[in-house]
């Protein structure tokens, strides 16, 4: 992950992605108060009844290790009034993704409960703190988040911390779970006339016109409505269809070799998507529905990204898969990414283990990147900033110093870094866990390609009816041949990719096995994967009790993992926003929340030298 953007580039990326919060961007860092109150009751009452593994107490006594103001400082302008602090308003994300609450419900937790104004240092309402805020200033935040690049700035504290404290070894556990869309999944005539709408809002008057033009079916395109059709007469529903199809090709036919606006470019590349992955032309020129699911098909022009997905082959969802890779002993979420719910769990592995391959970097961070760290942003910052310091030479002076004491302290950490990774590397062989999901070719190889020991199931052959599977042949790589359970023998064409396939073709014909092997009249045909050897040792080291056993003892750990993020429905299985940008960015923050209550659990502390947890 790169390192901070200056304030000025993302004030223009938040002016640009949300132009309605642009008059919001002149905002400078708002600073929380660091100096305790002893004689505040609130905080006096919370010391004595909250546990010392409490979130809420770990957030009151690390939150300025944790979440400096000055770590967010990027996301600020040097003018304009102050913002609430936003160390406040992380804690108030973490807590709030943790119960899974609404912006105002947690705006209203944060003013009325005791433990959350603890946890945010505020202290009681006679202590002159912050009683409360708006809930817009917890989108603001995010929107802010996003335009600097570092949306996950939260989450890397957290493994950071964890990691530092010896918590964190050379194991993943892999999983994912369905994460279903905040919108309704439309059907073919509600796609087609979303599509169609949403051209006409983005052409500018004049093409609007021209596309209004073209449209011949006397629908206005102005409700999200269906239209009024007697939905039991099945010559009104083909009519229906096909003259809303009819309309849609007409725009996309005007538009075709013209110079496009993007958003008019895109609300056409949308439309087109639409026709084509639900209709199919008749032999009499009319359009109808196509009785198959597109491989790849858009479920709502509100979220376009958002996909059918299976999460076995009994159930289905619509929306997106949130995985997770996480450490089996210290159970800490140390990566996580959001695909769409059509998407395999393999191909979304190698970023999830990145932090575990040797030659991945070091940190999140680019070396050399300022306030690439809470320590780093709290130094830099020279634990608060100047009210009145408005002399350039002396910003100029400060800022090249803080510059040389951070390189110089990022240095040091990095060879820390590599000193404790190579002694963890001597005790400790790097593996990942994950189910028969993760048990692809690509994905072996990868593992293998960079020193990391795969303990995920591959899934054995099978075959439908009950037909000889593939395991029953003897393939020969070495000699390029398989042997079927007959004694013939076929040869392997090989492809360009290396995958291949051995057709046995008419020695089926005269075979006595045939009815327990093929139902093709061109006989049994067997697939070649281009990691077929590794396949075959994977299956092998499957069968290995040892490896069961060791399997069984670390990868379930993961399933409780996913039970506590999916805990709440709000925010947890049900997404909060649309995009996947915008859900990996929320799933994310709520894997930061957990594994800040797990930390707790664990006893994280800050100490002179770092951080430590209990029995490290």
């Amino acid at each position: 992950m790169g390192g901070s953007r200056p304030a000025r580039v993302v004030c223009e990326n938040y002016k640009r992605e949300l132009p309605h919060f642009a008059p919001w961007c002149a905002m400078s860092l708002g600073l929380a108060q660091r100096q305790g109150n002893l004689l505040d009751d609130l905080d006096r009452f919370c010391d004595e009844a909250l546990a010392e593994g409490s979130i809420y107490s770990v957030l009151h006594r690390e939150r300025d290790k944790l979440f400096p103001d000055e770590f967010f400082a990027d996301l600020f302008s040097d003018k304009g009034r102050r913002s609430v602090p936003p160390s406040v308003v992380a804690v108030v994300m973490v807590l709030q993704r943790l119960a899974g609450l609404s912006d105002r419900e947690a705006v209203e937790h944060y003013s009325f409960d005791a433990r959350w104004r603890y946890a945010a240092g505020v202290g009681g309402y006679d202590r002159g703190g912050r009683g409360s805020f708006a809930h817009t200033v917890l989108v603001d935040m995010r929107a802010r988040l996003e335009a600097s690049g570092r949306s996950r700035r939260i989450f890397e504290v957290t493994v950071e911390a964890a990691k530092e404290a010896g918590l964190v070894g050379a194991k993943r556990v892999l999983d994912s779970t369905p994460l279903y869309d905040a919108v309704a999944t439309m059907d073919t005539i509600t796609l087609m006339r979303s599509a169609v709408r949403g051209l006409l809002k983005a052409a500018d008057g004049e093409l609007e016109g021209e596309l209004r033009a073209v449209i011949k079916s006397g629908d206005d395109y102005a409700s999200s409505a269906k239209p009024q059709v007697d939905w039991d007469d099945q010559d009104a529903r083909d009519n229906l269809i096909d003259s809303r199809a009819k309309d849609a090709y007409a725009c996309l036919a005007l538009l075709e070799g013209r110079e496009l606006a993007p958003e008019v470019k895109e609300a056409a590349q949308l439309l087109a998507s639409v026709l084509g992955q639900d209709l199919e032309q008749a032999e009499d020129g009319s359009f109808r529905i196509a009785r198959r699911v597109a491989k790849d098909r858009v479920i709502s022009t509100v979220d376009p990204e958002a996909r059918h997905g299976h999460k076995t082959s009994a159930r289905g969802f619509d929306g997106w898969k949130g995985h997770v890779a996480a450490d089996p002993d210290s159970e800490i979420i140390t990566g996580t990414t959001v695909t769409a719910g059509n998407q395999g769990d393999a191909g979304a592995a190698p970023c999830l283990v990145e932090d575990i391959v040797p030659s991945s970097p070091a940190g999140p961070a680019e070396d050399g990147a300022e306030q690439s760290s809470p320590v780093a942003a709290r130094q830099a910052g020279g634990g608060r900033r100047g009210h009145g310091a408005d002399k350039k030479a002396n910003k100029q002076a400060a800022h090249a110093a803080r510059r040389a004491a951070h390189a110089a302290r990022r240095q040091a950490k990095l060879r820390s870094r590599k000193a404790a990774a190579a002694q963890r590397d001597e005790q400790e062989a790097p593996a990942v866990y994950g189910d028969a999901a993760y048990g692809s070719g690509e994905l072996l190889a990868y593992l293998h390609e960079n020193g990391i020991d795969p303990r995920v199931k591959v899934q054995p052959p099978v075959a439908a009816g009950g037909l000889f599977a593939k395991d029953r042949f003897k393939v020969d790589l070495g000699a390029g041949t398989v042997r079927c359970p007959a004694g013939s023998t076929a040869a392997i064409s090989f492809g360009a990719d290396g995958s291949g396939a051995a057709c046995f073709g008419a020695a089926c014909s005269t075979c006595p096995l045939r009815t327990s092997c093929t139902n093709a009249i061109a006989g049994r045909t067997i697939s070649i994967s281009a990691h077929e050897e590794l396949l075959k040792t994977q299956r092998g080291r499957c069968a290995d009790p040892s490896f069961a056993a060791d399997y069984r003892a670390t990868r379930p750990k993961v399933e409780r993992i996913l039970a506590h993020l999916m805990l709440r429905r709000h925010g947890g299985r049900r997404a909060r926003v649309r995009g996947r940008r915008k859900v990996d960015a929320d799933f994310n923050l709520l894997a930061a929340s957990r594994n800040l209550a797990r930390l707790a659990v664990l006893g994280l502390r800050s100490t002179p030298s770092g951080w430590v947890a209990a029995g490290t």
